[in-house]
């Protein structure tokens, strides 16, 4: 079905301007299903890049720097290939580097490598270009960050400090420009009352231990900045973070001198978390009793997915449908809570019921395909994939 509503709507809606949901109606409930949710062009070409490696190099020992994506149906898959995993997502050793021969096959993930370990692996005799899959939209905000620090500007970083990605792009900034981590809104609120003078100065290095590059000093780093983001991070975050620390350059340099203080960087947000933010944002607009968000539960970009459908609607974090245990029982990933719980009488006993479903980036739709059969299954008197496309207005792209 899955297939079926993307070709729809690619037929529909070509340059994708439309980011209303598709509705299916299987009789007794309906499933509201984002305009854009899935792989994205990144994850796709890491993963293709991944397989051709596989396909590419028989006999070889083939191993991945870090988790290709987050989505453990994949990692299994590739797993289960031969692929060997060298670190965790938190960029600990699983495998020590000593076991690397020069003609092992290394592959980078889509969220990029620091340098750091760039150097490591060439220094081992690894060809890290040969099979690199770091996603285009990840660079582009590296080559911007390059270029803030050509122009003298710091390079100020939304994203969580010890994601895969953040790390890379703190480590390929740091080497052309003063660069900092800030986590959110909170600690861009406090970075701004550093840059005006409101705290003192022996405060900075401990609230922001280890998240700053070498020689920094926020005396004078402060003076020149610009923003770029973890490209999986909810862009309307990383705007309102832009505009406030715009805001605390002009309160200190004046709004006539501000382009000498504050770069313009909103060509580093990612397309596609944004396309997809965007089209969850159209989906809550239509009344619904429940969210299902699937994605891998250290997936960054599904969590915020997450958070904004809890905003409105009862809302479960699933990484399969193996979660959804019957139609009373659910597992599922609590943000708040930081682990994984079970929920009862999920499932609302109503007629005409309405259930949201998406997925983050990572998330292949063969899963969200089974979510979807699965929840319906709880409905005997649901009709069938055929009738349910023809009766929600698609039955005509077959």
């Amino acid at each position: 079905i899955i297939s079926k509503v993307k070709a729809w709507r690619k037929i529909s809606d070509p340059r994708k301007q439309d980011f209303s949901p598709s509705v299916l109606n299987f009789g007794p409930i309906k499933i509201i299903l984002a305009r854009h949710f899935g792989f994205c062009f990144g994850v796709e070409n890491a993963i293709e890049i991944s397989y051709r490696a596989i396909e590419e190099n028989p006999g070889k020992q083939i191993y991945l720097l870090s988790q290709m994506i987050h989505n453990q149906e994949v990692n299994r898959d590739l797993e289960s290939r031969g692929i060997r995993f060298l670190m965790d997502t938190e960029g600990n050793e699983i495998l020590p580097f000593g076991v690397l021969r020069p003609d092992d096959i290394v592959i980078v993930p889509a969220f990029g490598t620091t340098l750091e370990l760039e150097e490591t692996l060439r220094s081992l005799g690894i060809q890290v270009e040969r099979y690199n899959t770091t996603c285009p939209f990840v660079e582009k905000v590296w080559k911007r960050s390059t270029k803030l620090g050509t122009d003298d500007y710091t390079v100020v970083i939304h994203g969580k400090p010890t994601h895969e990605e953040t790390r890379a792009t703190f480590s390929h900034s740091a080497a052309d420009a003063k660069s900092l981590v800030v986590k959110n809104m909170e600690e861009a609120l406090v970075l701004g009352d550093f840059i005006l003078g409101k705290r003192p100065e022996s405060e900075f290095t401990t609230y922001f231990s280890g998240r700053f590059s070498t020689e920094f000093d926020f005396r004078v780093d402060l003076d020149k900045i610009g923003v770029v983001n973890q490209t999986t991070m909810l862009a309307s975050d990383t705007q309102a973070i832009a505009d406030h620390l715009k805001q605390v350059m002009e309160e200190k340099f004046g709004e006539a001198d501000i382009k000498q203080h504050f770069a313009d960087t909103r060509d580093t947000l990612c397309y596609a978390t944004n396309d997809n933010q965007s089209a969850t944002l159209e989906m809550l607009a239509q009344p619904a009793d429940i969210a299902l968000v699937v994605g891998g539960y250290n997936s960054s970009n599904t969590s915020h997915l997450v958070e904004l459908c809890e905003e409105k609607v009862p809302t479960y974090f699933i990484n399969s449908d193996d979660e959804i245990l019957d139609s009373s029982t659910i597992c599922h990933f609590d943000l708040g809570l930081k682990k994984r719980v079970e929920s009862k009488d999920w499932l609302p006993a109503k007629e005409n019921l309405h259930v949201i479903v998406s997925s983050g980036a990572s998330c292949p739709d063969a899963i969200v395909e089974r979510v979807i059969q699965k929840v319906t299954s709880f409905f005997p008197d649901c009709v069938g994939t055929k009738e349910a496309l023809s009766l929600s207005g698609i039955g005509e792209s077959e």
